[in-house]
């Protein structure tokens, strides 16, 4: 009896040492998780709509100091931006600059071509990811053949004339396209067809 009552004050002891380390770690992780959500990297931020090819510098971006933690080797560091750097992408105003959204002239393979559209629906303007549909005309010259898909990933770069309306007359727009696909659009553009942009989406 005498001995059990012996260890008694030791196994107490024990839970008491545990107990401690248990709090001691836990508030250390506490505080370890507010410091590295207080830890904030420079990256770069766009200050306007930024299209793909366009040829980028410091003047497009602001740097913004944000917590990103493991992420921050993912997004476009001020000391990253090179000179002949490009948008591979269109990066929207505010935008947090991914580094996979930039290239170089080598690896660029977009342009731009301007088209006469007969429809340009409200909302869509420099930036607007849309799609370019066209009715070719059939073999008389004068009757037009079912609309269908010319480009289905272009990007408005400029409209010339925007009323916020669907536009009754033929408006001209620079568009951003993959160049495999200026043939196809110089072609719809010689042969007559009309064409029309439709918002990315709407026309599936």
């Amino acid at each position: 009896m005498t001995s059990s009552r012996a260890r008694r004050p030791f196994f107490g002891d024990l839970r008491f040492l545990i107990g401690l380390v248990l709090v001691v770690v836990s508030v250390a992780g506490v505080w370890l998780l507010i410091s590295s959500s207080r830890q904030t990297t420079p990256v770069l931020q766009a200050t306007h709509t930024v299209l793909p090819g366009e040829t980028i510098s410091s003047a497009d971006f602001q740097v913004v100091e944000v917590g990103l933690a493991g992420l921050a080797d993912a997004y476009l560091a001020p000391q990253d931006l090179q000179d002949d750097a490009v948008a591979t992408r269109t990066l929207p105003k505010g935008e947090l600059v991914p580094l996979s959204s930039i290239g170089d002239d080598a690896e660029l393979r977009t342009t731009t071509v301007v088209v006469s559209s007969t429809a340009i629906p409200a909302g869509v303007g420099p930036g607007s990811a849309v799609e370019l549909w066209h009715a070719p005309l059939l073999e008389d010259g004068r009757t037009p053949d079912a609309p269908r898909v010319l480009v289905g990933d272009a990007v408005i770069a400029r409209v010339a004339e925007a009323d916020g309306m669907l536009s009754q007359s033929r408006t001209d727009v620079e568009v951003v396209i993959d160049r495999a696909d200026v043939a196809d659009v110089l072609a719809a553009i010689t042969g007559g067809s009309a064409i029309s942009i439709i918002p990315a989406g709407a026309g599936s």
